[in-house]
């Protein structure tokens, strides 16, 4: 195909095509791109005739890319990052007459603790723009970056795609959160021997403090997993569950409530949060100034009120 037959070709195919090859979803690739499903069924057509291929085919109740499909997909990405990445490059960004849409990923953690102050402050830069947040972890931030769902996302991570870029925002040091009006803070053997509440994601009963029990010869039991960290406030409030939790979380969780947080009585390696994103998006004008906000606003210190009394009284 020389550059006048390209002419002929509809890029809006290229990326449902892109979209089928992640979503593997006629239904989610329609929700995703906003189009009707009986749309992105005809557009798959047009794509096996210019392809010359199945492209995806049933496999028990879902579908999957043909060998050729995934080869496409291959040699199609970076060229449509490419193409991408010169046209945002084209377009002028004025934050306070901007209506773009911004895609942002965010661990639980993040989106409840340090989302709000960066929150106001898109609002009042930009009063314009609209902000879409995915949840993410470090289980699915891969795949949303790949994809196209996220630009940017705020978590604890591991791997990433080839082309993605990583900021450090902060250390993630913990907090113990506890509902009972007993004074003083706990000792290594209370926090062992008190019902332990988590926040898990996937509904795992372990996560990284057990390992660090582990290496001390200590253990928690873990008697509630619980997906999101906003549960915790009424779930601790007046038990004797307890709850060990990144250090912003805790911070507005204590906040106008009777829980208060302490220092945990052994020592904990603190993860990092950080901030991925694209590499495409890497000079965006717009996507450049989202992060610029994301590191000046998740990475700030914390305010020193994050513990209270055992009446309540923050300190």
């Amino acid at each position: 195909m020389n550059r006048n037959d390209l002419r002929r070709l509809d890029m809006n195919l290229l990326v449902i095509f892109e979209a089928l090859m992640f979503e593997k979803n006629l239904t989610r690739v329609a929700e995703k791109l906003f189009m009707g499903q009986p749309a992105v069924s005809a557009a798959l057509g047009r794509l096996r005739d210019l392809f010359d291929d199945p492209l995806l085919i049933r496999h028990g109740r879902g579908m999957e890319p043909t060998p050729r499909a995934l080869a496409i997909l291959q040699e199609l990405q970076p060229a449509m990052d490419t193409i991408s990445s010169a046209v945002s490059r084209a377009k002028a960004f004025d934050p306070s007459t901007s209506c773009d849409v911004f895609r942002i990923g965010l661990s639980d953690d993040a989106e409840f603790g340090l989302f709000p102050p960066l929150l106001s402050q898109l609002r009042e830069e930009a009063p314009g723009i609209i902000v879409v947040v995915r949840r993410a972890n470090f289980l699915l931030m891969s795949s949303l970056l790949a994809s196209g769902e996220i630009s940017v996302g705020v978590s604890y991570t591991t791997d990433l795609p080839a082309n993605a870029k990583r900021k450090k925002l902060r250390d993630i040091p913990c907090k113990v959160l506890r509902g009972d009006k007993r004074p003083g803070p706990l000792t290594l053997d209370e926090y062992c021997a008190r019902p332990h509440a988590m926040v898990s994601f996937s509904g795992d009963l372990s996560g990284n403090i057990d390992l660090d029990l582990a290496h001390i010869g200590r253990a928690r039991k873990v008697v509630l997993a619980v997906p999101q960290f906003s549960g915790l406030r009424a779930l601790l409030a007046g038990t004797e569950l307890i709850a060990t939790v990144p250090d912003y979380a805790a911070c507005a969780l204590v906040e106008g409530c009777a829980l208060r947080a302490e220092d945990p009585p052994f020592e904990i390696n603190a993860a990092e949060l950080s901030m991925v994103w694209s590499g495409v998006h890497d000079n965006d004008p717009a996507e450049r100034w989202l992060r610029s906000r994301i590191a000046t606003y998740m990475s700030q210190p914390l305010p020193a009120a994050a513990s209270a009394d055992p009446d309540g009284a923050h300190r």
